[in-house]
């Protein structure tokens, strides 16, 4: 489970991130805010599973962010952790849909009252996914590494991938884990990436829930002309045309 902490104090950042990881090895966070528009920016591109965010924070509070996250449509979930114990507050997160509001010095025990909750929203969101919706079901010939590289590009591909890390990740050298990707997927690494995001792209935009500006960022592009120039490149039309054709 992708986690990222919005806190302004990197005392109770770091505790918390301590106290989840020590909570479950599924537990993974991937970034760590100190204020509300940097926390917005990293679930742009991130597209965690769940956020832990304060409320007073500098530039944007938590209720300001989880506000701007649900008008961009992006599905995550949110858990509240403040010092403030009031009711306005509380009224406002569960109008936002949070998962739980804990107030500081959160416990141990809390905070794994919550992941459980988490986790179990979790499990029966993947037991109703079909096993043909996972990427590996395409390559079920390929080799026991190229596998679960392909679990981690459907897991992380809006986030920065590169193949060093890939096989970093999988314990293997990067010119070994070129020949295996290239064997059973018949594409370079880089090819295949660029080519699963621009599906991607076209999923976000059939669906019609991401605002179109934004959907280079939520497929894992950081230059949007870079993205339009590849989704022309592997559709041959360029977003526009792609969107009229569906009319």
């Amino acid at each position: 489970m992708r986690i990222i902490i919005a806190e302004d104090e990197r005392r109770a950042c770091r505790g918390l991130k301590s106290l989840l990881t020590s909570i479950s090895s599924e537990a993974e966070v991937t970034g760590e805010a100190y204020d509300g528009r940097q926390a917005f920016e990293m679930i742009r591109q991130q597209r965690p599973d769940v956020v832990f965010t304060d409320i007073r924070m500098p530039y944007m509070d938590g209720i300001s962010l989880i506000r701007a996250v649900r008008d961009h449509r992006i599905p995550v979930k949110f858990v509240i952790i403040s010092a403030y114990e009031e009711f306005e507050y509380a009224r406002q997160a569960i109008t936002l849909g949070v998962v739980d509001y804990l107030v500081k010095p959160v416990t141990r025990e809390e905070v794994y009252r919550v992941w459980c909750r988490l986790k179990e929203d979790g499990d029966s969101r993947d037991e109703q996914e079909s096993e043909n919706d996972s990427l590996k079901s395409l390559y079920p010939d390929a080799h026991p590494l190229i596998l679960r590289a392909l679990d981690i590009i459907q897991s992380s591909y809006a986030t920065k991938i590169s193949q060093k890390e890939l096989s970093e990740m999988l314990g293997i050298s990067a010119e070994y884990f070129c020949f295996l990707f290239k064997r059973d997927t018949k594409e370079n690494f880089s090819r295949f990436l660029r080519r699963y995001r621009i599906e991607k792209a076209k999923q976000l935009l059939d669906e019609g829930e991401v605002p179109r500006d934004e959907i280079p960022y939520s497929v894992g592009f950081s230059d949007p002309k870079y993205f339009y120039k590849c989704f022309k490149e592997e559709t041959g039309i360029n977003m526009t045309e792609y969107t009229r054709a569906k009319l």
